[in-house]
């Protein structure tokens, strides 16, 4: 050691924070994977499901601090193997980017307790039980940050996709909760709000064996399953967000300093915001019912409501 730095220690200046991002085998997590390689202060691991691993390396090659780690996000074995081979490979996670997620297509009639077991345990339990595997390392050194990819439909729910709302819902509540609990340690917790992006990822959905089109579309929600699939691929289409777009906001909340909770990542998710501030509660819902396609109709011919 020498005389300058024995009376005037030095700041840690090789530190290389470890980001964990998960669902990175499209859409989003791909487009942050992609550019987080390109950020060599960082060491990076990201996941995806056993069958899409080899596709991964292919685009991403792996190195010495990009390494692609297989997860089905659901397994709790799978969450604990993942931590813990990160930890002694390169000591814990700094940052958790949870992206993993999927999307039910379906009216609540047609969901089963096993669809929304598998819609809750990929959105909600599995990102929450990595939350609980990184938070000990996070208090540990005083920093880390948790950034949870919410949705539009996190703040507003839309027909057809009432399970998928009620897991970021639930994601958005715990996240919230979980801003109080670790902002003593020194540990940021993050929101991103997507709402309307211009890719393909509308028609990666599953459906349930009601509401699969082949069935759906001759049933008592025939309407809305008719009119909700093109709505929700035109506004798609034309939105001016893309994946990149929201990745770019993700790397920003990885280097700020001090990042708010919640990040609205898209123009309607702003405006969906504010909407649900400043519209009375009474007219909210009604207007926005009678802005979806042709809902004035829905159901007619199914229903003995009274016609006034």
């Amino acid at each position: 050691m020498s005389w300058w730095s024995r009376f005037f220690p030095q700041k840690e200046q090789y530190f290389r924070p470890v980001i964990l991002v998960t669902g990175a085998s499209s859409g989003i997590g791909l487009a942050l994977a992609k550019r987080l390689m390109l950020e060599t202060r960082y060491r990076i691991v990201i996941t995806a499901r056993e069958g899409s691993i080899e596709r991964l390396r292919g685009i991403l090659p792996e190195g010495d601090r990009f390494w692609i780690h297989a997860l089905d996000v659901t397994d709790e074995e799978q969450r604990q193997r993942l931590v813990r081979d990160i930890d002694e490979r390169w000591g814990g996670v700094n940052v958790l980017v949870n992206n993993a997620g999927i999307s039910y297509r379906a009216v609540v009639e047609d969901m089963t307790d096993e669809d929304e077991r598998r819609q809750m345990a990929t959105n909600y339990f599995g990102p929450m039980g990595l939350i609980r595997l990184v938070l000990p390392n996070m208090r540990e050194r005083g920093r880390g940050k948790i950034i949870n990819i919410s949705s539009v439909s996190g703040m507003m729910a839309m027909p057809t996709m009432a399970s998928y709302s009620a897991s970021k819902y639930a994601l958005e509540g715990a996240s919230e909760a979980l801003w109080y609990e670790t902002k003593p340690f020194g540990i940021d917790v993050v929101l991103v709000q997507p709402g309307f992006i211009r890719s393909r990822s509308f028609e990666n959905v599953y459906y349930t064996e009601k509401s699969k089109p082949e069935v759906s579309f001759e049933g008592p929600y025939q309407d809305y399953y008719r009119n909700m699939i093109p709505f929700v691929g035109r506004m798609m289409n034309r939105a001016w967000a893309t994946p990149d777009s929201v990745a770019n906001l993700v790397l920003k909340a990885i280097k700020a300093q001090n990042p708010p909770l919640w990040i609205p990542a898209t123009i309607d998710a702003s405006v969906f915001y504010y909407l649900r501030r400043l519209l009375p509660r009474r007219l909210l819902l009604p207007a926005l019912f009678y802005l979806l396609p042709k809902a004035r109709t829905w159901g007619r011919r199914f229903t003995n409501k009274r016609l006034t």
